[in-house]
């Protein structure tokens, strides 16, 4: 019975944290965004968020982000900087092809840092990637 059941690999969906321009408050701030680097859309997107750090835990923030088109992103919420010190998980679940796919995306403590940018996929931004 196990051996009958499937659990699709999830590939080409990353969680990203960028620093950004905020217009509103004038000010830099670290936001998380969803990237779909797979040639085709991924439906029913649910994102559920939360921090911890030993006896340190955030409340958990759920997100529905509906329907990401191919080769795009999506914003998902925005990070105070004390959160950076702690571990950020990201639990990804969505529907592509008639399957569900699920996945957990973690910033360990300390990991969300400018050093660590990198070029990103579909964004045209430097940022911290988890695959």
């Amino acid at each position: 019975m196990k051996k009958d059941i499937e659990i699709p690999i999830v590939e080409d969906v990353y969680v990203a944290v960028v620093k950004e321009w905020n217009k509103e408050f004038l000010a830099q701030d670290w936001n998380s965004y969803i990237i779909n680097d797979r040639d085709t859309s991924i439906e029913m997107v649910l994102v559920v968020t939360k921090g911890y750090d030993g006896e340190r835990k955030t409340s958990l923030l759920r997100h529905g982000i509906g329907t990401i088109d191919a080769k795009s992103s999506a914003k998902i919420e925005m990070l105070q900087e004390e959160l950076l010190q702690m571990n950020n998980e990201f639990a990804v679940t969505f529907f592509a092809g008639n399957k569900l796919y699920e996945k957990k995306y973690i910033f360990r403590k300390n990991t969300i840092n400018e050093n660590a940018f990198q070029d990103l996929p579909v964004m045209d931004q430097r940022g911290i990637l988890v695959k």
